[in-house]
C-alpha cells in the first residue's frame, strides 16, 4: 500500500517532523506525533544500544495510551532515522530493533540498501530516503525506498544546494510516489507551499529544536530565536557532508565561520561519542528568521495548523491577501 494511503485521516498537517541528532528524544516524538504530525528520532540518539529498544516501546506505550484517550483524533505514525553509512556500526542491531518493534516508517540517510529497505517491507513498513540531487534520488528507488525526503537549499544540518523548486520539479518529472520537502520551512505557509509545488509532505526540523521537548541545551535553543538566515554557514568541515550550521556556535568553536577550511569526507563517522570536538556547533537552517520564542511542541504545531488554514484561505477567489498586480488586464471580446 502506498505511504500517502496508509497516512489518510491521521495527520493534521501534511508534516514530517525530521530526525534530529542527538535532540530528537521520545518526549518530542510523543508530542509531535499527538499534535498530529509524524515525528522522528534517529536510531543513534539512544546511547547505549539497548535503551532504543526502551525508548521504541516507551513511544508505542505512550501513543497507544493517547489514541485510548482521544479515539476522535488519533496519534501521527512515528519515524526512526537510520544512518547507512558504513561508518554505522550499530545498523544491523537498530534495523533488527525497529523490524522487532514494527515501525511504521523508516528515513534512511547517507546511503540506499536494498537489505534495509527488504527488511522494513517485510512487515509492511515504508522508507523514504533522504536526497540532496537526482543521482541519489534515483539509486535511492532503484534500491526500494518507497519515496523520498529531498534535502534542498537551506534545510538545517546535512543539506544540499539546489534550490527547492528545481530539486522537487526535476524529481517530479520522473517519480510519482511520496515525497517529503525540506529546505527553510518554518511556517504554516510554506507548509502550504510545499504542496502547491508538487510535494506531499512538508519535511522542518529547525523549528522543533526550539521546543520545550527538545533535547537541547538552553543556549543552543536562545541562539535560535536569537538568529537570523544571515547566521547560517554551510560547510562540510563539521562532518565531512556539507550542512548548514549556525556561526556563532562555530564562533564559539574558536573558528572563522568567514573564512573555514574544507572537511575531509573520508572521516565521517555518525556513531562516534558525542563528546567530539564540535558537538558545540550547532546546526540549522535558514529558516531560524521564523523562530520566536521556545514553546511547547503543540504550540508549535498549533500555531503552523493556523497560519497554514490560513493561507488556504487567502487563496480563494478575489482574497484581498492576494497581489494581483501582475494580472493581465482582460482582453476585449
Amino acid at each position: 500500500m502506498d505511504l500517502r494511503d496508509t497516512l489518510k485521516g491521521r495527520l493534521r498537517l501534511p508534516l514530517i517532523g525530521s530526525p534530529l541528532f542527538i535532540i530528537s528524544v521520545p518526549d518530542l516524538v510523543v508530542a509531535q506525533c499527538t499534535s498530529g504530525v509524524i515525528g522522528s528520532m534517529p536510531s543513534l540518539n539512544a546511547r547505549p544500544l539497548e535503551q532504543l529498544d526502551e525508548w521504541l516501546h516507551e513511544i508505542k506505550e505512550r501513543l497507544a495510551a493517547h489514541d485510548a484517550r482521544h479515539p476522535d483524533r488519533p496519534s501521527a505514525p512515528f519515524a526512526i532515522n537510520l544512518i547507512v553509512h558504513k561508518s554505522n556500526d550499530r545498523l544491523e542491531q537498530d534495523l533488527a530493533l525497529c523490524v522487532k518493534h514494527r515501525v511504521p516508517l523508516i528515513i534512511t540517510s547517507l546511503g540506499a540498501r536494498v537489505e534495509v529497505n527488504e527488511a522494513i517491507h517485510s512487515y509492511g513498513g515504508h522508507v523514504i530516503h533522504d536526497v540532496i540531487n537526482q543521482t541519489f534520488a534515483h539509486k535511492a528507488i532503484e534500491k526500494g525506498a518507497d519515496g523520498l525526503v529531498l534535502v534542498a537549499a537551506g534545510a538545517g544540518g546535512h543539506a544540499g544546494s539546489q534550490s527547492p523548486f528545481a530539486l522537487l520539479q526535476e524529481t517530479r518529472a520522473w517519480f510519482d510516489g511520496p515525497v517529503a520537502l525540506s529546505g527553510s520551512i518554518a511556517h504554516g505557509r510554506s507548509i502550504l507551499a510545499a504542496e502547491a509545488m508538487g510535494a506531499d509532505f512538508a519535511y522542518m526540523g529547525t523549528a522543533f529544536i526550539a521546543t520545550e521537548e527538545a533535547r537541547a541545551v538552553e543556549d543552543y535553543k536562545r541562539m535560535l530565536v536569537e538568529s537570523g538566515s544571515s547566521d547560517i554557514v554551510y560547510t562540510n568541515l563539521i562532518t565531512g557532508v556539507h550542512g548548514n550550521y549556525l556561526k556563532p556556535s562555530v564562533r564559539n568553536a574558536g573558528l572563522d565561520p568567514d573564512n573555514l577550511e574544507t572537511g575531509d569526507k573520508s572521516q565521517m563517522n555518525f556513531a562516534s561519542d558525542r563528546k567530539k570536538r564540535w558537538k558545540d556547533v550547532w546546526g540549522a537552517g535558514q529558516s531560524v528568521s521564523g523562530i520566536g520564542a521556545v514553546v511547547p511542541a503543540s504550540r508549535l504545531v498549533d500555531r503552523l495548523h493556523a497560519e497554514y488554514q490560513e493561507a488556504r484561505r487567502a487563496l480563494g477567489a478575489g482574497s484581498p491577501m492576494l497581489n494581483r498586480a501582475w494580472e493581465r488586464t482582460p482582453e476585449p471580446a
